[in-house]
């Protein structure tokens, strides 16, 4: 491996444990910037019971102790025991929850990457002529568009009209019936995105000199596309989809909340209705660490795809 590719990986890995820090840091104080507490409720709790509670969970402490204690476990991805789901672990749920999202997730960041690559090349080598025109109207609409707008229609169209779909929870009919309209939502926002920037790069790359060469050359267009154009083109879908990829693994809060999924997304909007603070700092930190280690994977990859990145 080289010398320079190693020193870098090393960096940056030392730069996300920074970020992480940070993360778990911010997180941890935030929650306690949050105005009421773990144990509001519409009736209230008496002195004694609220003084019970803080002492179990370790609340009774002071908040530098209840840090420095915190910030040791998430260290090694102990986020203690919920507040809400009486007895049970935090990490126990998150895994619980993620295994969901992580199907759906990769589905959708495959199948957004297929239709990305596809029909941003075919734009690009069909540049003002009428698919382009169309193909640039739909993916606009779709960036523009909320992906709680996006959830309703489907549901809406494909469950309650047509009947194609059930309507019922992820996992509670057996098949693949209730991830189908998941992952066309997940998917559609990052598809029409990677399909705008590859037709941007890939307008670019027929511009350069070196492509005019190959053609020169008597090679096929298809064959030079392939062979010269894609790899050069590909480099910023490179760049967005590690980012993307941590993200849409990790769920969307509206689309799990539209299709009653029980991943990531949906607990977490949930922990934050019940006040759970282990849970909402325990999804955040999986999240920040999930970014930082697509994030390096697909600078990696971009150094793989363009040797001529200089690592200073």
């Amino acid at each position: 491996m080289n010398k320079k590719l190693l020193f870098y990986i090393l960096k940056r890995l030392l730069l996300g444990i920074l970020t992480y820090l940070i993360v778990v840091t911010v997180t941890f104080w935030v929650m306690q910037l949050v105005p009421g507490g773990p144990w509001t409720r519409e009736k209230a709790l008496s002195d004694a019971v609220i003084a019970t509670l803080n002492e179990r969970y370790g609340l009774d402490q002071p908040l530098f102790i209840q840090y420095l204690r915190y910030l040791g476990r998430a260290l090694i991805f102990d986020f203690g025991v919920s507040y809400y789901y009486k007895g049970r672990e935090v990490t126990a749920i998150i895994f619980e929850c993620f295994r969901y999202s992580l199907v759906i997730g990769i589905i959708a960041a495959l199948l957004a990457l297929i239709i990305g690559l596809t029909f941003g090349t075919i734009a690009a080598t069909h540049q003002n002529k009428f698919f382009d025109r169309f193909l640039m109207v739909i993916t606009t609409a779709s960036v523009a568009m909320p992906s709680f707008v996006i959830s309703l229609i489907l549901l809406y169209v494909f469950s309650v009209n047509l009947n194609l779909f059930p309507t019922s929870p992820v996992g509670a009919p057996p098949g693949i019936g209730p991830y189908v309209l998941p992952v066309i939502a997940e998917s559609l926002y990052p598809a029409a995105y990677i399909t705008r920037l590859v037709r941007s790069s890939t307008l670019d790359v027929l511009g350069q000199d070196f492509m005019r060469t190959a053609k020169a050359k008597g090679l096929q267009p298809g064959k030079v596309l392939m062979k010269h154009g894609l790899r050069n083109s590909i480099t910023p879908v490179i760049t967005y989809f590690g980012p993307m990829f941590a993200s849409i693994i990790t769920g969307s809060l509206v689309i799990e909340k539209v299709f009653q999924i029980p991943g990531i997304g949906r607990y977490f909007y949930l922990s934050i209705q019940n006040r759970d603070y282990p849970l909402i700092m325990g999804t955040t930190c999986l999240l920040a660490f999930l970014l930082i280690i697509f994030t390096l994977l697909s600078d990696i990859a971009y150094t793989i795809a363009n040797p001529r990145v200089d690592f200073e």
